[in-house]
């Protein structure tokens, strides 16, 4: 797999229905998240489920997508992911593990967008549009920063 990935925008949520923050940079925390989010807080609405829900990513070019197709341009703090992408099909990612800078990070599954969210947002149409290009949830295996611009990788020496 080969692609030239790097952050977008960076995002936090301090609890559950709390509107996005952006931010430039993010202490990513192992098992746990990024500081200051609402899953590395405990206060997500999954906050069980360690492991499985400590980073969302969603790639900008679903956004672009969704602009052509529905003709709403979703900012995209209003996808609750933290981290924007550009430039890798996170799809390819699942099962796979992976660096955002001097992260490593293991995609675990897709992350389509739910009911609550739309209504959160006030945009029914983000449930269909992103069905299948919602992001993924990852899982933090390293402690460290990630920052805009930092580059996404395939972590192969993870792999052996």
């Amino acid at each position: 797999m080969n692609f030239q990935g790097r952050v977008r925008e960076i995002y936090v949520g301090s609890k559950r229905d709390a509107p996005m923050k952006f931010v430039s940079t993010a202490q990513a925390i192992t098992g746990k998240g990024l500081a200051e989010d609402r899953y590395a807080s405990g206060l997500g609405s999954y906050s069980k489920s360690k492991g499985i829900r400590d980073v969302t990513l969603i790639e900008i070019e679903s956004l672009w997508s969704f602009l052509r197709l529905s003709g709403i341009d979703l900012h995209p703090g209003l996808t609750r992911r933290n981290i924007i992408t550009e430039g890798v099909r996170l799809s390819d990612l699942i099962g796979c593990p992976f660096s955002i800078g001097p992260v490593s990070l293991l995609g675990i599954r897709s992350c389509p967008p739910c009911q609550h969210l739309a209504k959160l947002i006030g945009i029914p149409d983000v449930v269909s549009g992103l069905a299948h290009s919602g992001g993924i949830y990852a899982q933090v295996l390293s402690d460290g920063f990630v920052s805009v611009g930092d580059p996404v990788t395939l972590s192969t020496a993870l792999l052996l």
